[in-house]
């Protein structure tokens, strides 16, 4: 082995991130438990409240990016550690609305279906 493969092999920043990966990867199966169990509760509000819980809302919003923080530290596109080695991801619901859907244009020469 050439000595830069050695030192590779031998640099304990990268046995630690692998440490990290691996406990991230533990916890991004727990979160997808628990955002399932979200969806399934939230569900049962909607069907028979009619309405969504709003803490339901926030917890999903959260799950949501802190999986998202998982996957780009696993991914190394990030070398910030998730929770629980940082704080819990903060974000509001963000209400999803209907995109503005425009008409097709017709081309010359096309004619309209009957």
């Amino acid at each position: 082995m050439s000595d830069s493969v050695k030192d590779n092999i031998m640099n304990i920043a990268t046995w630690k991130r692998g440490l990290y990966m691996l406990l991230c990867t533990i916890f991004y199966s727990v979160a997808e438990l628990v955002v399932f169990a979200v969806v399934i509760i939230q569900f049962l509000f909607k069907l028979f409240t009619g309405e969504t819980n709003p803490r339901l809302l926030k917890l999903g919003q959260g799950l949501a990016i802190y999986i998202y923080q998982i996957l780009q530290f696993l991914n190394f596109n990030s070398e910030h550690h998730p929770y629980p080695f940082s704080g819990w991801p903060r974000a509001e619901p963000k209400e999803v609305k209907p995109a503005d859907v425009k008409p097709k244009e017709e081309k010359p020469g096309e004619t309209k279906p009957a």
